[in-house]
């Protein structure tokens, strides 16, 4: 069994039953799971979480399910990458990224996430499960459900990248398209989970979907040596995986895994949705939706369901946020490709291009450790960098023609 004491508020502290709920009845508050941390603390030990499978569930009892995984028992711990080449470029000393572009099975973090929401509609008796997505959680979902054989709905704006979309059409589920953004279809969301009883994993199963990226956390802190950065970039859509970092680590002192942190924690978002962010700068915790525009469709939330959350986050640890165009995030994704060979998203451009104004600003140390997360695969964002990347010269497979390019090629040389 596990060590799940139940549901508790976060506003209020009201108690609840393990049951698929999301929202407190008394102050309208967010749900979340409560532990027994120190039935915990008795049997998690370093020595035993090393003992166990690189997946994310080596954290078992730091997770919500009453038993072992039956949903994406492969999922997690990606490689944690010592940024040499970048930490030159960007001129600081001790540079990593996180790396969930190479997440089983549909390369993103959001497998981590799936897996622990649908081991949990298996404990609930589920036989159907869905999701509003901007892309990547379609396709964890879509992937997971067949593993788990249960029956799919993927809601999701009707502008997707094609990679995205293919991405989840692929495993057969069903896909419904909207015309309006990701806050239409999670609006959408909430009132089929009511009418139809379905498991909406980021709607009635949220608080327990929510815990599955602090294993994220967990693998940094593992993979640093058991400690903890100085710190860590994370991009913020809905807000949630800055705030399960945050625990992550909190959780990590709690139960002596780690010996202390003073990890800051710093949100990025794209300029055209940045609510979060904006909200950082300005000094308040009162999020000011807005309408997103930006190619940056993985993290473009309008509303973010978490944003007063993550901005408490950010000014606990002592953080900032930062925004980045459509531009720079590009620059990010081409930067990140050509000193580090990992090929990111928009989100990670996101990432990566904060990380660097941040260090500009002289908000992050040059000399003090770095983690940048990067959370999904670029092959899904093709589109966006397409009209970024030099064409191909085209020649006849002839050696002559070949010499004329190496020539061209040291006369611009010469000239540098």
């Amino acid at each position: 069994m596990g060590f799940v004491k139940g549901l508790k508020c976060r506003e209020c502290g009201a108690p609840y039953p393990k049951e698929p709920l999301h929202v407190c009845s008394f102050c309208f508050g967010p749900l979340e799971v409560d532990y027994d941390y120190e039935g915990i603390k008795k049997v998690l030990t370093r020595k035993l979480i090393e003992s166990r499978g690189k997946t994310m569930w080596r954290y078992q009892e730091l997770l919500p399910v009453d038993g072992e995984p039956t949903v994406g028992a492969q999922v997690g711990f990606t490689p944690l990458v010592k940024a040499n080449n970048l930490a030159r470029v960007l001129g600081v000393k001790e540079l990593y990224v996180k790396n969930d572009s190479v997440n089983y099975p549909t390369f993103s973090f959001k497998d981590r996430v799936v897996s622990t929401a649908l081991t949990k509609a298996k404990e609930f008796g589920y036989k159907t499960v869905g999701c509003a997505t901007t892309g990547n959680l379609g396709n964890a979902v879509a992937a997971q459900a067949v593993q788990a054989c249960l029956e799919s709905y993927i809601i999701m704006p009707a502008d997707l990248e094609q990679g995205k979309i293919v991405g989840t059409l692929i495993y057969g589920t069903n896909v419904i398209k909207i015309r309006g953004n990701y806050d239409n279809v999670n609006k959408l969301c909430s009132e089929i989970a009511d009418k139809y009883g379905w498991a909406i994993v980021n709607v009635n199963l949220r608080p327990y979907y929510g815990e599955g990226s602090k294993t994220y956390g967990y693998e940094i802190l593992e993979q640093l040596g058991w400690k903890a950065p100085k710190h860590i970039v994370v991009p913020m859509a809905g807000g949630s995986l800055i705030t399960k970092i945050e625990k992550a680590i909190k959780e990590f002192v709690k139960l002596g895994l780690i010996d202390e942190a003073d990890t800051k924690l710093h949100g990025a978002q794209a300029s055209g949705s940045a609510p979060i962010t904006t909200a950082v700068k300005q000094e308040t915790d009162v999020i000011k939706p807005v309408k997103p525009k930006t190619i940056a469709q993985s993290i473009a939330i309008g509303n973010p369901a978490d944003g007063y959350y993550s901005v408490k986050s950010i000014n606990v640890s002592g953080g900032w946020a930062e925004d980045v165009t459509d531009d720079e995030l590009v620059e990010g994704i081409k930067l990140l490709a050509r000193t580090e060979g990992i090929f990111t998203e928009t989100a990670g451009g996101v990432t990566v291009a904060v990380t660097k104004k941040l260090i500009e600003q002289g908000k992050i140390p040059r000399d003090e450790s770095i983690v940048i997360s990067v959370t999904g695969n670029g092959l899904k964002t093709q589109e966006a960098v397409l009209d970024k990347l030099e064409v191909p010269r085209i020649i006849n497979p002839s050696l002559s023609e070949f010499d004329a390019i190496m020539d061209e090629k040291m006369a611009v040389a010469q000239k540098r």
